[in-house]
């Protein structure tokens, strides 16, 4: 008779453990799509250390389940994009996608993701589309859109006075609409963009442009590089003597990441951005702090970019206690969340696009100095999104 309640016991238990979610026992997959090698390297790893270190702040899981990473280089080459993107969606199975840098790229991602009902957070690709056109309720966005910080410029450009302005970049899609963007602004203000020159990505030949900006002599020039792009523009704008005579301004990634390599050329440098260094916050020193300490480097826009990727699929997660097979209850969540970034208060539009502050930033030593608010709570208008 012993037996009886043992045996009932172990029934129970039994019963108990099959009874729990096959999500609760699984590890999350999550793919980074990212570029590890290129002129973009060094932004990748900065989005990737931005994102694990959120997830070990949180002891390892989100949505209390633990994260399996699975990796691969995009190589910043949209001709490679649908077969880089595959790998995880149908090879990995993976149960997010966080990418990524290049926006060409990520159009492929967003198409991919959108077909395979893939959720995909986009720790910096610009592209307007992804969250114009190309929106899903699937698809979301930790960074900006590359309309946000060319407007932002542009509205700082206007307010100083220029009047003629010229815009210089990489001919694709990032710098394209980000000028776009300065422009909207800096006509809205008052000015007027007389000349738009551009080079093939990543050709970083500059010496023709140059010799042209010398020769037109515009009140101001607005400048989209990034990464090893941007260090090579900012040392040849200055070599060229041009710094002295034109005023140049950028988008915020012309100097973020790039300060040490820029040395002396970049100090002075005026640019627009949703972060800044020296952004005197608590929730801000206490994450520049964590990831010196974790990583022995300095953190920039891209790991805090990575870092909101993590803390929105946390946010998430933790809405549908880690199971992803709840894809409306998730979506609707993260699409609601305000998140208490190292930027400041992040909140997300109808299209998933951040909503977020602008700051105006100057380069004083191996600082993007905070020197004032460009455009509060700046939202993308999303032009072509359906949701």
């Amino acid at each position: 008779m012993r037996l009886l309640p043992t045996a009932l016991t172990l029934a129970t238990a039994l019963a108990a453990f099959t009874a729990i979610p096959a999500h609760a026992q699984a590890k999350l997959k999550v793919g980074l799509m990212l570029p590890y090698t290129g002129t973009f390297a060094a932004l990748g790893t900065a989005i990737e250390n931005g994102f694990r270190l959120y997830v070990n702040e949180q002891g390892g899981k989100l949505g209390g389940r633990e994260i399996e990473f699975f990796k691969v280089d995009d190589e910043s080459d949209p001709a490679k994009a649908t077969d880089n993107v595959n790998k995880l969606i149908k090879r990995d199975n993976v149960d997010v996608i966080v990418g990524t840098v290049h926006s060409g790229v990520a159009m492929a991602m967003a198409k991919a993701a959108k077909e395979s009902g893939t959720l995909l957070i986009v720790p910096n690709a610009g592209a307007d589309a992804v969250t114009g056109p190309m929106c899903a309720k699937n698809i979301f966005r930790t960074s900006f859109s590359n309309w946000q910080p060319g407007y932002a410029t542009g509205v700082v450009a206007a307010q100083k006075g220029y009047k003629k302005a010229m815009t210089i970049t990489w001919n694709y899609a990032a710098g394209t609409e980000t000028v776009k963007g300065f422009t909207e602004a800096f006509e809205k203000g008052g000015g007027k963009v007389v000349k738009d020159l551009t080079l093939p990505f990543p050709n970083v030949e500059f010496q023709a442009l140059l010799t042209e900006i010398a020769a037109q002599k515009p009140d101001v020039v607005f400048a989209f590089f990034a990464g090893g792009g941007a260090v090579k523009f900012v040392k040849d704008y200055d070599a060229a003597g041009l710094k002295k005579t034109v005023p140049l301004m950028g988008s915020g990634f012309l100097t973020d990441g790039t300060l040490e390599a820029q040395g002396a050329s970049a100090q002075g440098l005026i640019t627009s951005l949703h972060y800044a260094d020296n952004i005197d916050t608590p929730r801000n020193n206490e994450f520049r702090l964590s990831y010196a300490k974790q990583f022995k480097l300095q953190p920039d826009v891209y790991a805090v970019q990575g870092y909101d990727a993590a803390q929105l699929l946390g946010a998430g997660l933790n809405a549908v206690k880690g199971d992803v097979s709840q894809k409306d209850q998730l979506y609707y969540a993260m699409g609601k969340t305000v998140l208490p970034s190292p930027r400041g208060k992040l909140a997300f539009s109808a299209a998933h696009n951040p909503v977020q502050d602008f700051y105006i930033r100057e380069v004083k030593g191996k600082e993007n100095t905070n020197v004032g608010v460009a455009v509060k709570a700046l939202a993308d208008p999303a032009r072509g999104c359906k949701l």
